[in-house]
């Protein structure tokens, strides 16, 4: 599975995508031809706790568009169709001019032990990282990460899905700018606030313990609670939240 990641940003923090906007991106994603399934991100309304905060508000809108594998995401990708109509922001006035970024990548979905949303769920809230590299050894970081990590998420009480993307080359003609972040993160859970009881959890104490034993690498790493509603494909004739 490839999912295509799309991030708009505003440097100075003010803007915010409006609801008409929101609701006109869903349409648009809806139709994308060959698409699994679509994620659609949207910060918080109210901030919560969680160790992170320091990185900021985080993007005003994203998308995570699933593919069944990488010629179905690359025909997508083509100039003149519904993703660069997005990429541009036509359309959506609340998004124009922002800074656009995309990426595609490899989908690696590791187990939970529950992954039912709790009965009443009605803001399930993504935890989105991404590390923008690059490591010293790339092939030497992703298998410490891949070995130990997911293991330690696994223990957030209440994580739904758990979710793990690493690069790919691809060919794409979409207005906006690619990035090669070497790895990106995806953690779902019911809500906001179950999403920060995880991040207060002795479970943190684990991650940054194996964090500090991650192999050299540079760039960091960001972290973004985001509100989280899921597009079916056009012939599911429905999107969801």
């Amino acid at each position: 599975m490839i999912s295509l990641f799309m991030t708009f940003s505003d440097p100075k923090g003010e803007r915010r995508i409006h609801p008409d906007d929101l609701a006109a991106a869903a349409a648009m994603v809806w139709s994308v031809p060959g698409m699994a399934e679509g994620l659609l991100f949207t910060p918080l309304e109210q901030s919560v706790d969680h160790p992170y905060k320091a990185d900021g508000r985080g993007p005003v809108f994203a998308l995570q568009l699933r593919f069944p594998n990488l010629f179905v995401c690359e025909a997508a990708m083509d100039r003149g169709g519904v993703l660069a109509d997005l990429a541009a922001g036509r359309r959506l006035p609340s998004l124009a001019g922002l800074d656009v970024t995309h990426q595609a990548m490899v989908t690696r979905a590791f187990p939970v032990d529950d992954a039912a949303h709790a009965d009443g769920t009605v803001a399930p809230c993504s935890y989105l990282v991404h590390y923008p590299g690059p490591a010293d050894d790339m092939n030497a970081w992703h298998l410490h990460y891949l070995e130990h990590h997911p293991s330690i998420m696994r223990t957030f009480p209440g994580v739904r899905q758990i979710e793990i993307y690493t690069r790919i080359d691809g060919i794409d003609r979409l207005p906006s700018q690619r990035v090669e972040y070497m790895q990106r993160n995806r953690l779902m859970f019911d809500s906001p606030q179950a999403l920060a009881l995880a991040l207060s959890s002795d479970v943190i104490k684990r991650m940054r313990a194996d964090f500090v034993q991650f192999p050299p690498f540079a760039g960091g790493n960001k972290h973004f609670p985001m509100l989280t509603s899921v597009v079916q494909p056009k012939k599911s004739k429905g999107v969801n939240s």
